[in-house]
């Protein structure tokens, strides 16, 4: 066994161990009781609101004036708008077998703003099972996660997912359109290079997978492949274990061509044929463009294509009033060619 100035190595890994997980579980306890605490102030005041006569007036006096009181001997976090939100905190969670220990006070902070009950349920879900941050929850409301799994999924299949009721079998069903690559920080010109903006997602490829969806992992970058004295190279390959399949996803800082869908097509058929196991499922190819056209690529590709997607990319997130219209619009395109069959 090596030692460090006499002391073996493992022993002192295994006290460093001992030590950080103390610390860690402190952390957790200390997040877990401010939590229970709004949950308990939530509950007294919302028992002491039954009193009044005209309950709506007297439950406004009473937090106002109880703010006023409380926060001037604790501080900040007892003012009125907390205590508001701890009050709505245990209306909409009224056992504590409801509230989950795995979140924090922040995180319910954000969910309680829901008003759809749907959609709180599934961000809390998924902050759950994939143990998202306060940070990753923001980011994935503000864009709009839910509304976007929605245009191409009913709300009962994308609950289910998320409630662990069933496995996704629809590459639709976790990826989504458009995706959102603010993350990248890059400046909002005019032209990039399609390996700069590669080069941008492998630096925060841990970012880039939460954006994709759940279940995948990387694979290879610029994977080569050689056609007897042709040689292409496929920007990115992932793996999804949910869908048990490989993932092609080809870049382009361009509009959408049928040029680029015969490359991806390519490059899917290549990974059916040599790299697919006999109990995998067909390979998914993702072109991330900078405009689609819809139409162009039903025409392109056959009619009972389920394995090639096109998913448009903004290097900035809208506005919540642009991004509704915009989900709107993808929603109206998608019923006209609909309607048009």
């Amino acid at each position: 066994m090596r030692e460090i100035d006499g002391i073996n190595k493992t022993f002192y890994a295994d006290i460093r161990k001992i030590i950080i997980d103390a610390r860690s579980n402190a952390v957790h306890s200390v997040e877990f009781m401010r939590m229970m605490m709004y949950w308990h102030l939530g509950e007294r005041i919302f028992i002491e609101e039954q009193r009044g006569q005209d309950r709506a007036a007297y439950g406004e006096y009473l937090i106002k004036n109880l703010a006023r009181q409380i926060e001037a001997e604790f501080g900040s976090g007892f003012s009125y708008t907390q205590l508001t939100r701890a009050r709505k905190f245990y209306r909409l969670y009224p056992t504590t077998r409801e509230v989950h220990p795995q979140l924090n006070w922040s995180q319910y902070r954000q969910l309680i703003g829901i008003d759809d009950d749907y959609k709180r349920e599934y961000y809390e879900l998924e902050a759950i099972n994939n143990g998202w941050t306060g940070r990753e929850l923001e980011r994935q409301i503000n864009s709009q996660l839910y509304e976007r799994l929605l245009l191409s999924n009913d709300r009962e299949a994308v609950l289910a997912v998320a409630r662990k009721e069933r496995i996704p079998t629809k590459p639709t069903e976790i990826i989504k359109d458009p995706m959102f690559l603010e993350f990248l920080g890059l400046k909002r010109e005019a032209h990039y290079y399609e390996q700069d903006l590669e080069a941008a997602l492998i630096t925060h490829l841990q970012e880039f997978l939460l954006e994709l969806g759940n279940g995948f992992s990387f694979v290879a970058r610029q994977r080569r492949i050689l056609l007897e004295d042709d040689e292409f190279f496929v920007d990115l390959v992932l793996y999804n274990r949910l869908l048990r399949c490989f993932v092609i996803i080809e870049i382009k800082t361009h509009k959408l061509t049928h040029e680029d869908l015969g490359q991806l097509q390519m490059y899917v058929n290549y990974y059916d044929r040599y790299e697919k196991l006999p109990d995998e499922t067909p390979t998914i190819g993702i072109l991330l463009c900078t405009a689609k056209n819809d139409l162009l690529a039903k025409i392109t590709l056959p009619k009972d294509n389920t394995t090639i997607l096109t998913s448009k990319y903004q290097l900035y997130l809208p506005s919540e009033e642009a991004l509704i219209e915009e989900i709107k619009e993808v929603i109206d395109l998608a019923e006209g060619y609909t309607d048009g069959k």
